[in-house]
């Protein structure tokens, strides 16, 4: 940044320490403040009916978060939690003079867009991970553990509930294992046709 355009960033900043297990954001918070992290590391994460979490990504020294990011400039609230995983320092920005500064300031713009970017990139593979990789091992064997002579009498919400997923995920990894014949799919029921 430009000396002048740090020094404004510095004369509206806040330090704040934060402890470590200390709650940054829960789901559903306004974001009032964007976190500019100094040193330390924060887990950015959610937490599905089941209770089962997912880390989304961590965010580090010299980092900021994607979602209050995004939050703040479109009004909407936290959508997942936050949580410092290790005592933390972090320069806090109120939301009005981050708009500011990200309507006035390329320099600033293109660190979020950059930050938006690797996030995404990381969001894309985590997605991948588990709607193409693990997760078909997972449920496979999910229905062979609980099968009993050769079938299971089960819906796709229970499976997603219990692995941490959603419906839809769960039904597209089902008709696949279908399509391969190794099950066939009927209303509430997986008969296992290729153990």
């Amino acid at each position: 940044m430009p000396a002048a355009l740090l020094e404004r960033f510095y004369r509206n900043a806040v330090f704040k320490k934060i402890p470590a297990n200390a709650i940054v954001y829960s789901q559903g918070d306004p974001c009032r403040y964007i976190a500019f992290i100094i040193s330390g590391n924060i887990r950015v994460y959610k937490t599905g009916a089941s209770g089962r979490e997912i880390t989304l990504y961590e965010i580090g020294s010299g980092e900021t978060c994607i979602l209050n990011a995004s939050c703040i400039l479109s009004g909407a609230d936290y959508p997942a939690n936050a949580v410092a995983t290790e005592g933390s320092e972090a320069l806090m920005l109120a939301a009005e003079e981050f708009r500011r500064f990200i309507s006035e300031c390329a320099e600033v713009r293109d660190f979020v867009f950059a930050a938006l970017s690797g996030r995404l990139s990381v969001m894309m593979a985590l997605v991948e991970e588990v709607a193409f990789g693990r997760m078909f091992e997972r449920v496979w064997q999910y229905i062979t553990e609980r099968a009993h002579n050769g079938g299971l009498s089960i819906t796709h919400q229970k499976i997603a509930d219990d692995l941490g997923s959603s419906r839809e995920v769960i039904s597209r990894v089902l008709k696949d294992f279908e399509r391969r014949g190794r099950i066939t799919l009927s209303r509430n029921f997986i008969r296992i046709d290729n153990p």
